[in-house]
């Protein structure tokens, strides 16, 4: 794959992915094409990556549709695949990881322990392998946005870390691949989430509110879906990622919810 890359048109546009592609993740590739331009490339990856789901969590169910993924992209003028196997990025005495320490702590960091080491360590690899100029993460994921920044940053990577913002259905759910576990019942209490955020976002912008208030407003109304489990709301700094008064902007609103088995996550940065 690298003797590949270095012979790709630049810039180089990654858009790296777990596959199970929904409208989301076009949107991704989309933005990939404009920034690389009718000069650049546009490289997606479908790796289920192992190393970040934990013992209990779905890798070995994560939907893997290949052949409708790959008919999505090249409907959306992807440039290239990279779909490698798991034996073929991870030796089975695989011993070197890559950790970021900090902001990994809190939020989906202590609910899923280990789990930004997994993608920190495949991005890593990724960039050795795809060597892009821009690499494209969506916003949903706004803890794993903010490592892989930080990542970079701090490990000199020649790459720029771009967000996009998060993707919808008409009634507020945020797209995710794992929506397609949601039975219908759970799937029509789901946009809870995104309806419970908008409400902590407009108490913030009307009223001096603190954080504990904030957070709790935020977890009554979630908590008013039956079949919603509330893993974390957190109010936080968006560069840290720490807990933090909303005394002023910004402010992170941020959610995990479990419907049944299905952990779904949502924000709203508040700027």
């Amino acid at each position: 794959m690298q003797q590949l890359a270095r012979a790709l048109p630049k810039p180089v546009v990654l858009v790296p992915t777990m596959g199970a592609l929904h409208q989301g993740h076009l949107a991704l590739v989309d933005q990939a094409k404009k920034l690389a331009g009718r000069k650049g490339s546009t490289v997606a990856t479908i790796f289920v990556n192992p190393t970040q789901f934990g013992p209990h969590e779905d890798y070995g169910k994560y939907p893997r549709p290949f052949e409708r993924d790959c008919l999505l992209l090249r409907k959306r003028g992807c440039d290239l695949l990279f779909a490698p196997a798991p034996p073929s990025m991870y030796g089975p005495d695989a011993s070197v990881t890559v950790t970021e320490s900090q902001l990994e702590t809190v939020m989906c960091g202590a609910s899923r322990p280990g789990h930004f080491t997994g993608v920190c360590t495949v991005v890593t690899k990724l960039f050795h392998l795809v060597q892009p100029d821009l690499a494209i993460f969506g916003e949903k994921d706004f803890q794993q946005l903010a490592i892989l920044r930080r990542m970079v940053r701090d490990l000199n990577f020649p790459v720029r870390i771009v967000g996009h913002p998060i993707v919808r259905e008409l009634d507020g759910l945020a797209l995710s691949s794992r929506n397609v576990y949601l039975s219908a019942e759970e799937r029509q209490q789901a946009p809870v989430i995104q309806q419970a955020l908008r409400t902590g976002e407009k108490e913030l912008r009307t009223q001096s509110v603190s954080r504990q208030t904030l957070e709790n407003l935020i977890r009554r109304q979630i908590e008013r879906a039956p079949l919603a489990k509330v893993d974390y709301v957190a109010v936080a700094d968006p560069e840290t990622l720490r807990a933090k008064e909303p005394k002023e902007l910004p402010v992170l609103l941020a959610a995990a919810v479990f419907f049944g088995a299905t952990r779904l996550i949502d924000n709203i940065l508040v700027k």
